[in-house]
Formats: C-alpha cells, sequence, structure tokens
C-alpha cells in the first residue's frame, strides 16, 4: 500500500537533496562480433549495439517522467574489446572510433569497455589494445577505457603496472590542449567487478549475459541531510540513520531498474548503490563526514568515518535489493566532489591520506590532478601501491589521474560537467621508485588467495 509520508520523502529528497539515479547502463556482449576482418568486426558491434540500446535513453527519460526520479546518465558498457582485437588483429582504435560512432547514435552519455584484463599476464591482443589506448581516448568523446592489472587471486602484473604509467602520460600529453581529458576517461584497476555501472571502469564481463541492465544510484546530498538532522547522536545511532537511508535510496534504484528492464527487455543485473559525489553544493561525500563530526575531510578520523560510512550504506543498500553488486559503497573522486576539492585546496587533504582511505571506500584514488612533468613510473608506482591494497584486502582498487601538463602544484584544472574541476595535488617524488617499477614480473597472489 502507497504511504503518502514516504512518497513526500522522496519528493523532498529529489528537490532539496540532489537524490538521482546516477545511471542506467546497458551492458551488452561482444562476443558474437568476432570476425578475423576488423572492419566486418567493427560493422557488427555498431549494429549490435544500436540495436540493442537504440531505446536505452527514451526508455530512461520516460521512467524518468513516469516517477519523477531524474536518471542524470544513461550508458553502455561492452565487453573488452581487447578480445575482439585478439581475433580481428589490425589497430583497435577503429573499434574505439566504431564504439564513439554507435554511442553518438544512440545517444548516451559514456561507452565503457575499451579494456583489458591482464592481471595475470598479457594474451592475444592486450599489449596492442593498452599500446592504443592514448590515441583512442585522445580521437574520441565518450569512450572510456580501463585495465585491470591485479587481482587477489593472480597477485599484480608489473609489466603491465609500468605500461599503464606510460600510457597515462601519454594520454594527457595528446589532450594537453583540451585539458587532458584523455585519462579522466581511464582507469587501472586491481579486482575489477564484471557489472560495474559507473565509468570509467564499466565493461562487460565474460560471466555477464548477452545482454543486462545495471543500476547506478546515488544520493550522498540525502545522507548527508539525514545526518545533519540528529547534531547529538552517538555514533551507533548514526549508523542506523545512514542504513535507513540507504534502504530508501536503494529501493528507488530497485524499481527503476526493474522497470527499465521490463520495458526494454532484457534481464535487471544489479544495483550498484555507491554514494556517487558530484561538484554541485550539497551532493559531497566529503559533507558527510564533515557532518560526521569532522572539521575538514583529510584531518585524523577521516578514514574511520568513511569505512563506518562505508559499512552502514552497505548493509542499509543489501536490504533493499537482492541484486546488489557493481562496486557498492562510497566514491571519493577529488575533482568530482566539492567537499573533497575544498579540503584540497586548503592542503588539508593530500595523496597519502587518500590511499589510506581508499583501503576502506568503494574503489581508489579517482580524479586526481597532479603535476603535468611526473615521470611515469612514480605514476606507476601510485598504481602498484594502490592495486596491493586491493589485492591483499579482496576489495576493488583503481586509479584514475590525470598528470595536468604545463601546470604544477596548486594550479586548477577544469573539467566541466559531472568530472569537476580540481587542484593540482602534489606528490612525493622526494626520491625515485625507478628501479623497483623497472624489475617487472609479477608481484605473487597473497595467502588470502588460498581459500578454495
Amino acid at each position: 500500500m502507497l504511504n503518502i509520508g514516504d512518497i513526500m520523502e522522496t519528493i523532498r529528497m529529489i528537490q532539496d537533496d540532489n537524490l538521482d539515479i546516477r545511471t542506467i547502463t546497458m551492458g551488452i556482449s561482444l562476443l558474437d562480433c568476432c570476425d578475423t576482418d576488423i572492419d566486418a568486426s567493427c560493422r557488427k558491434v555498431y549494429d549490435k549495439i544500436c540495436r540493442l540500446a537504440g531505446s536505452l535513453v527514451t526508455t530512461g527519460e520516460s521512467i524518468s517522467s513516469l516517477y519523477g526520479i531524474p536518471i542524470i546518465n544513461k550508458r553502455v558498457a561492452v565487453t573488452p574489446i581487447a578480445m575482439l582485437a585478439a581475433v580481428s588483429g589490425g589497430d583497435p582504435v577503429k573499434y574505439a572510433k566504431t564504439l564513439d560512432e554507435a554511442g553518438k547514435a544512440i545517444g548516451v552519455n559514456f561507452i565503457g569497455g575499451y579494456s583489458a584484463l591482464v592481471h595475470k599476464g598479457f594474451s592475444a591482443g592486450d599489449l596492442e589494445l593498452i599500446r592504443s589506448i592514448p590515441e583512442a581516448l585522445s580521437e574520441t568523446q565518450q569512450v572510456c577505457a580501463s585495465v585491470n592489472v591485479g587481482t587477489t587471486k593472480a597477485g599484480i602484473n608489473m609489466d603491465a603496472v609500468a605500461l599503464m604509467g606510460e600510457m597515462i602520460v601519454k594520454a594527457a600529453k595528446l589532450t594537453a590542449d583540451r585539458n587532458c581529458i584523455a585519462p579522466a576517461k581511464l582507469v587501472v584497476l586491481c579486482n575489477a567487478p564484471e557489472d560495474n555501472p559507473f565509468m570509467a571502469g564499466a565493461f562487460h564481463g565474460t560471466g555477464e549475459p548477452d545482454c543486462v541492465i545495471n543500476v547506478g544510484v546515488s544520493g550522498p546530498g540525502v545522507v548527508r541531510a539525514a545526518v545533519e538532522k540528529c547534531p547529538e547522536a552517538d555514533l551507533n545511532e548514526i549508523a542506523e540513520i545512514i542504513k535507513k537511508t540507504a534502504f530508501k535510496i536503494t529501493r528507488m534504484g530497485q524499481l527503476v531498474g526493474t522497470e527499465a528492464s521490463k520495458r526494454l527487455g532484457v534481464p535487471f543485473g544489479i544495483v550498484d548503490l555507491s554514494l556517487a559525489p558530484t561538484p554541485a553544493v550539497g551532493d559531497s561525500v566529503a559533507h558527510i563526514l564533515e557532518e560526521m563530526g569532522l572539521e575538514r575531510c583529510g584531518i585524523h578520523g577521516t578514514t574511520a568515518c568513511l569505512a563506518m560510512l562505508n559499512d552502514a550504506v552497505k548493509k542499509g543498500g543489501v536490504m533493499a535489493s537482492s541484486n546488489v553488486g557493481g562496486l557498492s559503497g562510497a566514491f571519493i573522486p577529488v575533482s568530482e566532489d566539492a567537499g573533497m576539492i575544498r579540503a584540497a585546496r586548503e592542503g588539508v587533504l593530500g595523496i597519502e591520506k587518500l590511499e589510506a582511505m581508499t583501503s576502506v571506500c568503494s574503489v581508489g584514488l579517482d580524479m586526481i590532478v597532479i603535476p603535468g612533468d611526473t615521470a611515469p613510473e612514480v605514476i606507476s608506482a601510485v598504481i602498484a601501491d594502490e592495486a596491493a591494497i586491493g589485492m591483499v584486502n579482496s576489495k576493488t582498487t583503481a586509479v584514475r589521474v590525470i598528470p595536468a601538463i604545463g601546470k604544477k602544484v596548486g594550479d586548477e584544472l577544469e573539467f566541466g560537467g559531472l568530472l569537476g574541476s580540481g587542484p593540482v595535488m602534489p606528490l612525493n617524488d622526494s626520491a625515485s621508485p625507478a628501479k623497483f617499477i623497472a624489475r617487472g614480473g609479477r608481484i605473487p597472489a597473497p595467502l588470502q588467495a588460498l581459500k578454495n
């Protein structure tokens, strides 16, 4: 039975607290598009995406209008393109341009899956795709790329880690005249999930069905507002408040995912209940932590607050849907979070504290602007650190850093839209990790891998 109070509360959350569905993402398998002729393969890719996702945007808009729920992004994630490139050979950039054309044709915001999974080594197509990423991202608008370099079961492929430091720098240089946008569409992962609806790390895993709908909810503003109403509550009470709020947010995602699945005639996959911030005032994970009692995000106590937030969000959300997946928790992308931006500008929040926070949050070092003259091996070392945190803790971690070519610490880089803007943050480059990175090979899997 409909409860008028619940309806009015949801309306208020949407109007006042930036509650929204951050994305509905259609995952599409391209395995049946493999062909030894790359041009033929690209035609199959384009046709299949347009056929299955042709009405994704209009369906999302219709659902949004029906329920009054903002659905901010409509996206597509596809099979890691390195798998197709292994069969077809040729220049993988052709696939990137095909994805871009298909994305524009169907009207989505982003299309992910220009990806390679190399955690245990390189197979056919992987190296070619990875080396093509800078060119592919510089010559497309909607394509996002990701590379998985480690897992808890396999360890960390340090040859891939070294290569990705070089690719990130190259991508930034190729788009230096466009605010170094290419690396903002590239993420390096450890323990990448196959059903993640959020960019830039989204791809359609080989264990997924031929086509599926995944939903990413959001709502840090709603959680912040709920905590704000209880200034005298103890931490047990705060955890309960966050759980109940996460439950309500996730139920909305379940509703949208179920409806989209029915209308599009494809299976409903998962709800990713991650708190995904935006640069908008009041839509910040950092502001939640500050409402919990921190004077500023980044000071001592931040990691503990974030751990509690992440746990409460998952506990509340998992009760609201039997199909929770993806990443699920709290994102801390610096340039996309108004509170993080402020803390970074003031020097309260640094890379080392962010790294500690990644051990308890959903992903990792995300949307961080670094000096444009940062050496590739330093970036590779940052990736290795994050991958190690993910590997040892059996969780997803990631690195998405943007070398700001021509800029130094304290300067600003502006992306616009959901990607926001951010100050150039310093890295600890007082000594070099070059010899460590140059050793190559693989960091073996930890003892936690032996769970069978």
